[in-house]
């Protein structure tokens, strides 16, 4: 048994918190909210984002980060990707240096085009192997309610990831091993860009072939950007590419499916945004990911389309008729 912090009491980093403390360890669990921590360890419920699901006792929140990370051999980092930044630059002189750090973000951030591992190891100067990535097809609410799943644990260090990987095993949560950091953190991003589009199509009331164009092209394009930054081809085709891909293109569960459902609807940005208190990362992470494509002369057509729906210069019917009429010149793949 060791002791874990949760550093982000969101529906993510929380459905983690089950799945840590049924492993057996004991959860610290941060969250900025006094409210919600006064739920999770008197009703033992987060009711904000996780309401009627029970939490297990070894679960104990905190709006302190000092006492959250206090012991913690394993700090796990489930805040919004465009906020780590500031969340690290506040408290991460806290954490252990000896504590491994997962990152259950998925995006790029903004300006410095950096992915979370490398946003991590500028603020914490941690080496490679005390930064590892847990990704797949990882819908919070079906993990919470301890429903069959699978997921990755990417760590450049192998004896890490295997450690881990024991770490955060139960009867419902089965995690493979992965080394490739940099395209499980490609796959985990670019999925959300693609999961909106394919909402834009769901809410233009689009079939299935459609929706299938646009995950399969989206799963190219993806594998495209990870090919040039040196990641692993295979990664795209497995649990951390592929299955993230479907898990969010395809359920209703999906934040970014939804956004993208009702941009296609009519609705703005700022509209669903104060609609609901939850993230969806791909509305900011296609900017990003739009300019780490042009760093490294990468085309990412539905990526770039999406940008331009999420700032206003494209409508929604315009985003998939562009799309569709693009010149077909050189794309095979």
């Amino acid at each position: 048994m060791v002791t874990a912090a949760v550093m982000g009491a969101g529906s993510w980093g929380t459905a983690f918190s089950i799945v840590l403390a049924d492993a057996g360890h004991d959860v610290h669990l941060w969250g900025r909210r006094e409210e919600t921590c006064a739920n999770i360890n008197e009703r033992h419920e987060n009711t904000e984002y996780l309401p009627g699901l029970e939490l297990p006792e070894t679960v104990r929140a905190t709006t302190d980060p000092a006492t959250a990370l206090a012991g913690a051999s394993i700090v796990v980092l489930a805040v919004p990707s465009q906020t780590l930044r500031a969340n690290l630059e506040s408290w991460g002189h806290l954490i252990d240096p000896s504590a491994v750090m997962v990152s259950l973000m998925k995006g790029v951030e903004l300006g410095s085009h950096l992915r979370m591992s490398e946003v991590i190891a500028e603020l914490t100067g941690a080496g490679p192997e005390r930064i590892a990535v847990i990704t797949g097809p990882n819908l919070a609410k079906e993990i919470a309610k301890r429903e069959p799943a699978a997921s990755v644990v990417a760590c450049a260090d192998a004896s890490v990831a295997l450690q881990l990987q024991k770490y955060c095993h139960t009867p419902a949560f089965r995690p493979y091993t992965n080394q490739d950091v940099v395209g499980c953190e490609l796959a985990g991003t670019v999925k959300n860009i693609i999961g909106l589009a394919v909402g834009v199509c769901d809410g233009l009331d689009f079939g299935d072939n459609t929706k299938a164009s646009v995950i399969t092209r989206g799963l190219a394009e993806t594998a495209r950007l990870g090919l040039a930054m040196g990641a692993d081809p295979m990664t795209f085709m497995g649990l951390a590419g592929l299955g993230d891909l479907v898990a969010t293109c395809s359920s209703p569960l999906s934040r970014n499916r939804t956004f993208g459902e009702k941009l296609g609807r009519g609705m703005s940005v700022e509209e669903i945004t104060s609609q609901t208190r939850q993230v969806a990362e791909g509305v900011k992470s296609c900017v990003s990911v739009a300019e780490l494509a042009r760093l490294h002369g990468v085309d990412m057509p539905i990526v770039e389309h999406v940008r331009a729906l999420v700032d206003g210069t494209m409508t929604p019917a315009e985003l998939v008729e562009t799309l569709i009429s693009r010149s077909a010149k050189a794309e095979t793949r």
